[in-house]
């Protein structure tokens, strides 16, 4: 089935950058929809707690992601809930955007699907995730102050996680598979010098496990297999798994450049080398993946994708 929507702009991924843009784009009197294939939100949709949004304390991020789809769709954005199969673009410009659904064709389109944490592959993991088990200092730190957390992985993410949640929990422990740090040595220097950061290396988590709130960990000795078990208060620590990220590129990837990290290089604008076609959020290349973060992307490229439209003659 072939269906040529009228909308001026498709938006791939309704978390926080997709829903920005739609926002601005409808605030620009555009026609955008928005695509998702779960809920609204995206990956925070999953977060119990967010507390680091400017003026908006302590709000979950299921309640967050519905709020900023509900602002969008008052200013005039649409929402089709479906499972995007394939990106095309045609000979005269136009972006052709398969879905399980139907074909949406539209003039242009930002991509915004957003990236996927590195899972710490340990027995456990899913079931605490948001509770206990986290991915992101700077989002989940401060539920941790003055406890114990547990930081896994040795590259340049988990050096400067560690470094970050030292000054607001009473303890880090670094759990690092190998036999020494992969973060370049001015950073493995900075965290050995914080007291409170102790390193276990050859060492990997294995399970977690607890009555409601995490408070057994199990794990390996990864030179000699051998298993500890350790157990802690209800409460009193967290798990941080920071292997880094897996940016969401494989709908775009012939499309646009990627960087070394895997996320997809785009200019100050948001523009990717395709013309019309614009990135925003997590799955972009950049070094600070958060909510407000992606907010600011949507709306950038929202607005250049007004621009491109308005240059290009394809505004009624």
């Amino acid at each position: 089935m072939s269906n040529t929507y009228p909308f001026d702009l498709a938006i791939i991924g309704g978390g926080p950058a997709g829903y920005t843009a739609a926002l601005y784009a409808a605030r620009a009197s555009l026609r955008p929809i928005v695509i998702e294939q779960g809920m609204p939100g995206g990956q925070i949709a999953t977060s119990d707690e967010i507390d680091n949004y400017p003026g908006i304390p302590m709000i979950s991020g299921a309640e967050m992601g519905t709020k900023m789809q509900e602002h969008a769709e008052s200013a005039g954005s649409t929402t089709k809930y479906a499972m995007v199969t394939g990106l095309t673009r045609t000979e005269a410009g136009t972006f052709k955007i398969a879905t399980d659904q139907e074909e949406i064709e539209v003039p242009a389109a930002i991509i915004a699907t957003g990236a996927t944490p590195r899972p710490g592959n340990f027995k456990g993991e899913e079931s605490y995730r948001g509770r206990g088990v986290s991915y992101c200092a700077t989002c989940d730190g401060m539920f941790y102050r003055g406890k114990h957390v547990f930081i896994i992985g040795g590259g340049n993410t988990a050096a400067e996680e560690a470094i970050y949640l030292s000054r607001i929990a009473s303890k880090v422990t670094m759990v690092i598979r190998r036999d020494e740090f992969r973060a370049p040595r001015g950073m493995v220097q900075r965290v050995l010098k914080q007291d409170n950061i102790e390193v276990r290396y050859l060492t990997s988590i294995v399970e977690v496990s607890g009555e409601g709130m995490l408070t057994d960990i199990t794990f390996k000795n990864n030179e000699t297999g051998e298993l500890t078990h350790e157990t802690y208060d209800a409460g009193s620590f967290g798990i941080f798994v920071a292997t880094g990220y897996l940016p969401n590129t494989d709908l775009v990837k012939d499309f646009v450049e990627l960087a070394q990290d895997g996320g997809v290089v785009a200019d100050e604008n948001m523009a990717t080398k395709t013309p019309g076609l614009y990135v925003a959020g997590d799955m972009r290349h950049k070094n600070l993946r958060q909510v407000i973060t992606a907010a600011s992307d949507g709306a950038i490229a929202a607005t250049s994708a007004y621009h491109y439209l308005e240059e290009t003659g394809q505004l009624d």
